[in-house]
């Protein structure tokens, strides 16, 4: 018998539990010269914000043992850009589009729900936790999420999921999103870190810390997704890390409905196709009909 990959993700059905993760995947494009999209759980794409943004100034990406280090600083085109030029092309890759979007305020992230709200996207990640915006740390509060969500929620109709910060609050911010009626938490964006240059003396980036990614944060991200399962009710999407179809298991039977591949794509452009045969091998090796099997079964007694 032929396994069932899918999952369910609040009102969405994907076809299988992996997503390319925003921010590694551009809007797609340049991997879909590679392979066909259609095969993808998900893509959620980097992050919009209501004006193009510049970024910050390089370099933006280092390397450190088993991990990345980035400072991208939201480099983007715009909402309007994204809408009138970007959207129309990727919408024929045939897979569920996740739009990623940050603000800087409530009334920011609510302005650009509300331009997506009609849009042929099938959910909005809210994301409240990149680090790498001068002067704008993290949201890691419950009380400045729910005001986000709660922002963005009477705006617009769509699935909303929420991309949480490993730092703070998590499990407060969690429910609150929950409360205010997201669909999902993604779970966690990246780890705060920094690179001194022993040459200059100085940190390698112009803003001094970015985002620590890769294989280096996938304990830690599996233990923030374990902890998030047991604590609400929504599903949790798992990132940190993910390389293998043993590491997609490992988030899945912690709690996560679906997993999100992020830095594994500038490793191998073929991670995410790889990753899905091998998950579908992994199912028919143990006889597993469905994800439900074993999702979350780190739980039981």
């Amino acid at each position: 018998m032929t396994p069932d990959l899918s999952v369910r993700i609040g009102s969405l059905r994907l076809k299988n539990p992996v997503l390319a993760a925003s921010g590694t995947f551009g809007f797609g494009e340049e991997y879909a010269q590679l392979y066909d999209s259609s095969i993808l759980g998900g893509l959620c794409t980097k992050a919009i914000t209501l004006a193009p943004r510049p970024g910050n100034p390089p370099p933006r990406l280092w390397e450190t043992p088993c991990g990345l280090l980035n400072s991208i600083g939201l480099e983007n085109p715009g909402v309007g850009v994204f809408l009138d030029e970007i959207l129309p092309r990727i919408v024929g890759f045939h897979v569920p589009i996740i739009v990623n979007i940050w603000g800087e305020s409530p009334t920011e992230y609510a302005a650009l729900a509300g331009r997506l709200a009609e849009a042929p996207v099938a959910a909005i990640e809210v994301n409240v936790s990149c680090p790498n915006v001068p002067g704008k740390p993290p949201v890691t509060s419950a009380a400045d999420t729910r005001a986000i969500v709660r922002a963005v929620r009477r705006v617009c109709p769509k699935p909303l999921w929420v991309k949480l910060s490993p730092e703070g609050d998590g499990i407060g911010a969690a429910r609150a999103a929950a409360e205010e009626g997201a669909e999902a938490i993604s779970a966690v964006n990246t780890f705060r870190g920094m690179a001194i240059d022993i040459d200059t003396g100085r940190p390698v980036f112009a803003r001094g810390s970015g985002g620590l990614s890769g294989p280096a944060i996938r304990p830690l991200a599996v233990r923030v997704v374990y902890e998030l399962a047991a604590a609400v009710s929504i599903p949790v999407v798992g990132i940190g890390g993910i390389v293998t179809p043993r590491d997609a298991v490992e988030f899945i039977m912690a709690g996560a409905h679906a997993v999100q591949v992020g830095t594994a794509n500038f490793v191998d452009p073929l991670a995410i196709p790889n990753l899905i045969a091998g998950l579908g091998e992994f199912m028919g090796r143990r006889t597993i009909r469905s994800w439900e099997e074993v999702r979350g079964c780190a739980h039981r007694n």
